[in-house]
């Protein structure tokens, strides 16, 4: 019996391996449809390779940061308990690598290949897990610490703040360092309009996303016996009340209302398993506002060129998620209890403040090393990160 049970979550957490890893081509066509037609290969290149980078990086640092545990030994002694220990790796891999995907789309058309890479593996590597293993695996006493300050431990169920506020806030950083695509904001005033070049293929990267986050939330339960139809339930809510707000407030607008149900996906996560169904759909609600409030701030009033919205989206949503599960998971508003919102905001607070400055810290370094922003001639001309060149193709590709 226990053998069988034991298969029985390996088999449970490969499958949210593969519905995670699945997303990863949801985020490449979210920036392929959103992109300008001259750099759609790059976007579909660099996804594909940043994640490979993610996965060595991982493997041999990454996890034993995040866990203790390397896999420098026998092959026998990985098979163990059906090789359950190298599908949690895979699982949080997955997890591991959405983070320089999210900071892919707010640094699309104009930055450089290889700095990019290299930016990849000191997150993957060391930033992302070492506020991993502080909020999941009990480092350096600080749960404990918020714990004795608020009563409870920070919760973040599925990575609100882990993964997308992380990333959010390291892309930030990197967006303001990079800065504006090339007249994008004019000397006169005016902001060149660049819309997405391909709703469709935005539509397929937002449904691909929304479909794989049902492993990214579910799954995260890690063993059968904790799995809970209440996190299934409580994503589908928040992710169609994104859905329906966006849809209101940017006034049908393709480019958000596709934007919304992720909006609300990134920010119930972290307390999908405590939260009502209706607070999950309140969380989606005020998220799905957040990002089209604030993407349209962003862009427009602050002049911050986050191609893909990504500091609104993940950033901003996520720390709404973080933030959300103290106030929703209370048992006052139908939750389960156990968390509390003070415990909530520090912990938040703690992740979004390690990945704003770790966000200008590494891309500073690139900045001053090696720059992080591709030669004029190659950006105008679409030249995908040092590996291949492709020509604007239209009039309308050199308007935009």
């Amino acid at each position: 019996m226990e053998d069988i049970q034991q298969s029985s979550n390996t088999l449970f957490v490969l499958l949210g391996a593969i519905l995670v890893l699945a997303m990863h081509g949801g985020f490449a066509f979210l920036e392929l449809g959103t992109v300008r037609a001259k750099n759609q290969v790059n976007a579909l290149v660099k996804i594909l390779v940043d994640f490979s980078v993610s996965t060595v990086i991982y493997f041999f640092v990454g996890y034993g940061v995040a866990y203790g545990i390397g896999f420098w030994v026998g092959a026998d002694q990985l098979a163990l308990n059906h090789g359950y220990e190298l599908v949690k790796f895979f699982f949080l891999l997955t997890f591991a690598a959405a983070v320089p995907a999210i900071i892919s789309g707010g640094i699309a058309e104009r930055a450089k290949f290889y700095p990019q890479l290299f930016a990849t593996a000191v997150i993957v590597g060391f930033v992302y897990p070492f506020f991993e293993g502080i909020a999941w695996n009990q480092h350096f006493g600080v749960q404990a610490w918020i714990k004795e300050v608020a009563g409870y431990e920070f919760h973040d169920f599925a990575g609100s703040v882990v993964v997308h506020a992380l990333g959010g806030w390291l892309a930030l950083g990197a967006v303001i360092l990079l800065g504006s695509r090339r007249n994008r904001y004019r000397s006169d005033g005016s902001i060149s309009a660049h819309p997405p070049s391909n709703i469709p293929f935005l539509a397929l990267g937002a449904w691909i996303l929304a479909v794989g986050w049902f492993g990214f939330n579910v799954m995260s339960a890690q063993t059968m016996d904790k799995i809970s139809g209440l996190v299934a339930v409580n994503s589908l809510m928040a992710m169609v009340g994104g859905t329906l707000a966006t849809c209101l407030i940017g006034k049908n607008d393709p480019g958000f209302v596709h934007n919304g149900p992720l909006a609300g996906l990134v920010a119930v996560c972290a307390g999908s398993d405590v939260m009502h169904p209706v607070g999950a759909l309140v969380v989606g609600c005020i998220a799905g506002a957040i990002f089209v409030y604030m993407f349209t701030l962003t862009q427009n009033k602050w002049r911050i060129d986050d191609v893909l919205g990504v500091w609104p989206l993940h950033g901003l949503c996520g720390t709404w998620g973080g933030i959300a599960a103290g106030i929703f998971g209370s048992k006052a508003l139908g939750g389960l209890g156990e968390v509390g919102f003070l415990a909530q905001l520090i912990g938040t607070s703690l992740g979004l403040f390690w990945g704003l400055v770790m966000g200008f810290v590494i891309y500073g370094v690139l900045k001053t090393v090696a720059g992080i922003r591709l030669d004029p001639e190659e950006e105008f001309a679409g030249a995908d990160l040092t590996i291949h060149k492709i020509s604007a193709t239209s009039d309308n590709d050199l308007n935009w």
